[in-house]
């Protein structure tokens, strides 16, 4: 009975991180309950399983107008099957895996009604920057943070190693604020 007990604070905050992913459809989710709106396209993920690194595209937006929010690429991470998993380092990916191009243009001919459906179309996305920018001439430049205030949000490619990634199964994306990680947002794919 205590172990229920001391258990059942973990059991409440896991429900309220998790609990309120909405599936849009075509492989998007998005999570609007959290100090970081999230939402996660993983249209390509579908798709390509077999890859040894994973691309989704993450957007991110600060729920109040009025706070600054700054995430690093090391304040996101995967949880997948219990173990958490950061992103990989610019260089790592460069040197590992010869598919962002690829990846990219694969992705632009997928639809995008599923993720547009969500919070987003009500925010300001720009271009400039991301953490992934593919390998191309009029590619934006690799950036390690970003700031989202007001109604600008950040979207950016993320790459992840592969875990094993399987048909059926989820995976949980969990974005902290660099300066204070309370301020969190998270958001649960099924890969189908």
């Amino acid at each position: 009975m205590k172990i229920l007990k001391s258990l059942f604070p973990l059991l409440l905050l896991c429900a309220t991180l998790f609990g309120q992913t909405r599936d849009l459809g075509l492989g998007a989710f998005s999570n609007e309950h959290g100090a970081i709106l999230l939402a996660v396209d993983a249209a390509l993920v579908d798709f390509q399983l077999d890859r040894p690194y994973v691309m989704f595209i993450l957007y991110m937006a600060a729920k109040s107008e009025n706070q600054d929010i700054v995430v690093s690429r090391d304040s996101i991470v995967m949880v997948y099957q219990g173990q958490e998993y950061k992103m990989p380092s610019f260089k790592e990916l460069r040197e590992n895996y010869k598919g962002e191009i690829r990846d990219a243009d694969f992705y632009r001919h997928l639809g995008k009604e599923g993720i547009i459906s969500s919070w987003i179309r009500f925010y300001n996305f720009p271009s400039k920057s991301e953490f992934f920018p593919a390998e191309t001439m009029g590619s934006s430049l690799a950036i390690d943070e970003a700031s989202m205030y007001g109604f600008e949000g950040f979207r950016t490619k993320v790459y992840f190693k592969n875990p094993g990634l399987e048909k059926g199964e989820k995976a949980t994306f969990i974005v902290r604020d660099k300066k204070d990680p309370k301020l969190s947002g998270s958001v649960e794919v099924v890969f189908k």
